[in-house]
């Protein structure tokens, strides 16, 4: 009875406690998960993880007017990083900037903003800090300040001066989606910190549009080289909610820091707080300092701004494979440059900047793929400024031109790796302008872009030149035309025959367009060879020349066709299509060619051969897939390659007639289809 009395008692007193302790353990996992979500919200690791480094562990560098500060190592390490920091010790560096030791921050550390956090939310994220993630050990790096900067006693005036750590406090004339997005975009989304001017100081002119200066609330800044837009009066609410969710809309695309804000914050945000970041900043008015252009919606460049300026022949050359003809792009893939928000901005930095040192789309739950854009800094200051000069004022936008002088101060700004000396010299088409046959060669050129649309009646599939010839044919081992007339007259092993070059062409139409021979002498054929003899340059006959033909790969390398359809799903499908029909646009034209089918080209095609096939795929394909120049192009092994060739060009396709007389004299490829 007694024992049994005891155990009554242990019961009662060990069982509750344990209850309590469970209690308190969910309590703490619910903060903590909580606290992981406003990290988020704060950005956290975008700016606490160098390049590279171990998450939150700090190292990376922000450069200021003043010098480079190095974000700080936030992970629970004891030592090196903020473990020891007591929640009000957290709270007072996140608020007031103001460490452990009592030494202040710089304002690199947007603690001006943080200060609105709620109590409830900074003690969240102090949990998560401390019991959610890894400690790092890892010294802090030594920033590099200029004097007087260096010396911290002045950052005590400057909290003074500029510091405002009230709460933020909700207007109650607003909805509370509406308060919602202020909180978050005044508070740890920080969202001023980019794109509000700041001051001589490098204060941020305003925390808020009700602030003394509430005019400059938001309207664009220009930051480490990139020029942050004006939010103000510019999209709707679900246009702001969408890019911040998946780094694009109809108006832009996510470039330079804002690629690594969409990637490691806004794209984890819930589709509440994204709809009420929307709400808010759609409804801030545009304020005297606005430089908002509102979306007017795009035109269709003419032919004459295209095809006779050199800014228009560049963006042809450089720019259209991609962004197309009409400026539009391709959703999800290629950024459109028409009624693009960045692209007309009055401050040209950052189109300025991303022509030099390339972009890359952020990677999201929505688009698990990175599309990257090379950098041009091989193009020298005036070609580029023609170039952005052109996309800038053309397809309805309203920015201003540039200048060779601009383009070459934000060169000297950025740090760029330097050009690696190539043999293979693309040629400019923008120089055609100068020539007495500007307009035959020009003629010439659109042929090869456009010939299915402008010779129907010779090309039996829907593909162009240019399908296969890259960028008009001034791409290494893209099939170039350059040095190509220097070639014939030339014995062909195929034909058994010498053969001239306007031969070579006719061949081309009847197997990879599928189609029927041109009129040696017609306009058309005279303009082609004209335009290709143009690229010839000093190439001799009997001599090499740099980045001919589609490259070279080992035949020894034995394919494997299963691995071969499983490369085209992963990195070919998503421009040529699920089942190699190609990709359309709304007119029904073809953006991207078919591969196989009915509509691409023949069996007699000398790509429709494994190896062929297989080197065009490893020297060009994925375009998008790296930073290389000038189309992004390559990523594939040359086992990977082998396998997509072999998958592809054994797809079914048309066959040719007369393949029967191919090979007269022997010599006909292993690898050919019959």
């Amino acid at each position: 009875m007694a024992f049994g009395l005891r155990l009554m008692g242990w019961f009662g007193v060990v069982l509750p406690a344990i209850l309590l302790n469970t209690a308190f353990a969910d309590t703490q996992n619910d903060q903590v998960k909580r606290g992981e979500y406003l990290a988020h919200l704060g950005d956290c690791v975008a700016c606490h993880t160098a390049k590279g480094g171990k998450t939150m562990a700090g190292g990376l560098g922000l450069k200021t007017p003043f010098g480079t500060v190095y974000s700080t190592n936030i992970t629970p390490d004891a030592k090196t990083g903020i473990g020891g920091y007591t929640f009000e010790q957290f709270d007072r560096a996140m608020r007031k900037g103001v460490a452990e030791d009592g030494h202040n921050l710089y304002p690199a550390m947007p603690y001006p903003s943080f200060a609105k956090t709620s109590a409830d939310d900074m003690r969240a994220l102090y949990a998560y800090i401390m019991h959610g993630v890894e400690p790092v050990s890892q010294p802090n790096k030594e920033n590099d300040m200029m004097w007087p900067f260096s010396m911290r006693f002045g950052l005590k005036i400057w909290n003074l001066v500029f510091l405002d750590d009230t709460p933020f406090k909700a207007d109650s004339q607003k909805s509370a989606q509406w308060n919602r997005g202020a909180y978050i975009v005044q508070g740890l989304g920080h969202c001023g910190s980019c794109h509000t001017p700041r001051g001589i100081a490098f204060q941020e002119k305003t925390m808020s549009q009700d602030g003394g200066d509430g005019k400059y609330f938001l309207t664009g800044a220009t930051v480490e080289g990139w020029h942050a837009v004006n939010l103000r009066n510019q999209w709707s609410g679900p246009e702001l909610a969408q890019f911040l969710k998946t780094g694009y809309n109809s108006h832009a695309t996510a470039y330079g820091t804002m690629t690594e804000v969409v990637h490691f914050s806004t794209q984890n945000f819930t589709d509440g707080d994204l709809a009420a970041m929307g709400e808010y900043i759609s409804s801030l008015t545009p304020g005297s300092e606005s430089e908002a252009l509102k979306p007017k919606g795009a035109v269709l460049a003419k032919d004459d701004e295209l095809y006779k300026t050199r800014g228009g022949l560049g963006y042809v050359q450089f720019c259209s494979t991609c962004h197309q003809m009409d400026g539009r792009g391709i959703q999800k893939i290629f950024p459109p440059l028409a009624d693009n928000s960045s692209v007309q901005s009055k401050d040209p930095t950052s189109v300025i900047h991303v022509v030099l040192s390339g972009w890359m789309s952020p990677e999201t739950q929505s688009a698990k793929r990175a599309f990257g854009m090379p950098s041009y800094r091989s193009l020298n200051d005036k070609e580029l400024a023609e170039i952005v000069t052109f996309v800038r004022t053309k397809w309805g936008n309203q920015g201003e031109p540039v200048t060779a002088d601009q383009i070459k101060k934000v060169r000297d700004e950025i740090e760029l790796k330097p050009v690696e000396p190539s043999k293979f010299a693309a040629p400019r088409f923008a120089d055609m302008l100068s020539k007495a046959n500007a307009d035959q060669l020009i003629y010439g050129m659109r042929l090869m872009y456009q010939t299915k649309k402008m010779l129907p009646d010779n090309v039996g599939d829907v593909l162009n030149c240019n399908s296969c010839h890259l960028a008009g044919g001034s791409v290494a081992h893209a099939a170039p035309y350059v040095g190509l007339s220097a070639m014939f007259p030339s014995y062909n092993p195929r034909a058994g025959k010498v053969i001239d070059f306007k031969d070579r062409v006719n061949g081309c139409m009847r197997r990879s367009m599928n189609g029927k021979v041109l009129d040696k002498d017609s306009k058309e054929m005279i303009a082609m060879i004209a335009f290709m003899d143009n690229m010839k340059g000093d190439a001799q006959k009997d001599k090499p020349i740099p980045g001919r033909g589609v490259g070279k790969i080992s035949q020894s390398i034995l394919p494997n066709v299963e691995n071969g359809k499983k490369v085209y799903k992963d990195q070919c499908a998503v421009c040529h299509g699920d089942n190699g029909e190609g990709m359309k646009r709304a007119d029904g034209s073809f953006v991207f060619p078919p591969l196989w089918g009915d509509q691409s080209f023949n069996v007699g095609a000398g790509i429709a051969k494994t190896y062929t096939g297989a080197a065009f795929a490893k020297s060009n394909m994925p375009m998008a897939n790296t930073m290389n120049f000038p189309l992004g192009q390559g990523g594939l092994t040359d086992q990977e390659a082998v396998d997509v060739g072999e998958y592809f060009t054994h797809m079914p396709r048309p066959d040719f007639s007369d393949k029967v007389h191919d090979w007269p004299n022997g010599g006909k490829p292993k690898d050919s289809r019959y």
